[in-house]
């Protein structure tokens, strides 16, 4: 199946829109949350956030959670800065910085499926959160200005896009000179078979989108970022392959070989350079 930019692009508003809905009119599947993700059952989504985070948000905001790891617990986030959030979601991430910021920060969540819009601010209003906004975009086209926002944080979401380079160009954009970009995502270490790249139904898995820990490395220095930073935060083996994959019929034991221990979830930090104003003066 050709993964073209609007095609993938398509695939991941249906599917996510699709979870929100569900979510929404009460139905629940495995691991407590709706079937219309198979995802949020395998190990890359499971046992994020501790039990003191999730007490005190929404049910809501915690089953809509899809990503791989808890950037708002590696972050550095302070009191009074202005934070944005790459594919927002059902909020879980936008609520539990809006704490870290305090009453004198802000928090944007963007996402550009209106059912999870709708989600993330019912999630506000129950969480009684003022400093919060979500926005109706795509990661690829940040609707705010530059120099805007001090941190950008985001879930698992970068892999699902087809234009990655436009979408850290993008956050280098909007971050102000200083700014912290620090996401959670999935990486790659060495070559991947081509018939998980193939499947466009896979980026919505987190895995078909990844990028290699080296390509993440050098788009982020190409868009500006320096003091570059990948660390791993969970290792995916063979059997962590087997349930995620099997359900979307790939054979994993024809695969196992190729596939053990290179898929990971990671955090990574970079910064933007205090002195620069955009990738040229940065060169």
């Amino acid at each position: 199946m050709r993964t073209s930019i609007a095609n993938i692009k398509e695939v991941v508003k249906e599917k996510y829109g699709q979870a929100a809905s569900r979510l929404a009119s009460g139905e629940s599947g495995c691991c407590g949350f709706s079937s219309a993700l198979e995802s949020s059952c395998d190990p890359i989504t499971s046992k994020l956030y501790n039990t003191e985070e999730i007490d005190a948000l929404p049910e809501t905001a915690f089953l809509a959670s899809l990503g791989c790891g808890n950037p708002t617990a590696l972050a550095q986030l302070n009191e009074g800065e202005v934070v944005l959030d790459l594919g927002s979601g059902g909020g879980i991430d936008v609520l539990l910085s809006a704490r870290r910021v305090g009453p004198t920060g802000k928090v944007y969540g963007l996402d550009m499926t209106d059912e999870m819009l709708a989600l993330a601010r019912e999630n506000q209003q129950k969480a009684g959160v003022d400093n919060v906004e979500f926005l109706k975009g795509e990661i690829e086209n940040i609707p705010l200005p530059d120099n805007s926002v001090d941190v950008v944080i985001s879930n698992c979401v970068i892999n699902l896009s087809a234009d990655k380079d436009r979408v850290l160009q993008e956050a280098f954009r909007v971050l102000k000179p200083g700014g912290r970009f620090a996401i959670s995502d999935v990486v790659v270490r060495g070559d991947v078979p081509s018939q998980v790249r193939k499947d466009v139904e896979l980026w919505i898995g987190c895995i078909a989108g990844a990028l290699r820990d080296t390509e993440y490395t050098d788009k982020l220095r190409a868009a500006g970022f320096s003091d570059i930073d990948i660390e791993v935060t969970r290792i995916y083996h063979v059997d962590d392959a087997r349930d995620f994959l099997t359900p979307k019929g790939v054979d994993v034991d024809a695969l196992a070989l190729q596939v053990d221990g290179k898929f990971m979830s990671a955090f990574v930090r970079a910064n933007k350079p205090a002195a620069c104003c955009g990738p040229a003066c940065c060169s």
